[in-house]
């Protein structure tokens, strides 16, 4: 069990603690936790790649902490009214989508490699962002006119754009 790891399985621990704030409207105390949790996924894959201390655990649980984390805020900021829940839809929709189509290949003998696209990285970037500025604006307030509407419609677009990237991938290997 390395550093990155037990760091790791820290944020997965935290998952449940931010969700149970959300749900009891501690705001602050949510924020706080959430930005704790995305410190530490660049921590320990600073850590990671620094000390030489990748593991094969590690490239596995990581993004499932990662995925653990996004996907269970915005259902929760969802299902308390924080955000619309067609953007909660839209980002989870996404993710059971990838799991789905890696979970076909591997049944199916053809196992696919997903590996971070650019348009993947943007959305989990702004995806993060916004979760981020949702609790922000619950917790202290912070409100900018009309970045909320543009904030989600980026989110919207590129999860979907994510999502089609994957898919026309996962199309052309399991075609070939």
């Amino acid at each position: 069990m390395t550093i990155p790891n037990i760091i790791t399985i820290g944020r997965l621990i935290l998952v449940p603690v931010v969700i149970v704030m959300i749900m009891q409207q501690r705001w602050a105390a949510a924020f706080v936790l959430f930005v704790v949790a995305g410190i530490s996924d660049a921590v320990d894959g600073f850590i990671a790649r620094r000390f030489d201390m990748r593991s094969e655990f590690g490239a596995y649980i990581d993004p499932i902490a990662d995925k653990a984390l996004l996907v269970s805020i915005y259902v929760t900021l969802a299902i308390v009214g924080a955000i619309p829940s067609w953007l909660a839809i839209i980002v989870v929709s996404r993710d059971v989508m990838i799991v789905a189509a890696v979970l076909l290949s591997w049944v199916m003998s053809r196992p696919v490699e997903i590996k971070p696209l650019l348009v993947s990285k943007l959305n989990t970037g702004a995806q993060i962002a916004f979760a981020a500025f949702a609790l922000a604006a619950n917790a202290f307030g912070a409100e900018l006119a009309g970045f909320e509407e543009v904030a989600m419609l980026l989110v919207a677009t590129l999860t979907v754009a994510s999502a089609g990237a994957y898919l026309g991938g996962w199309l052309r290997h399991m075609g070939g």
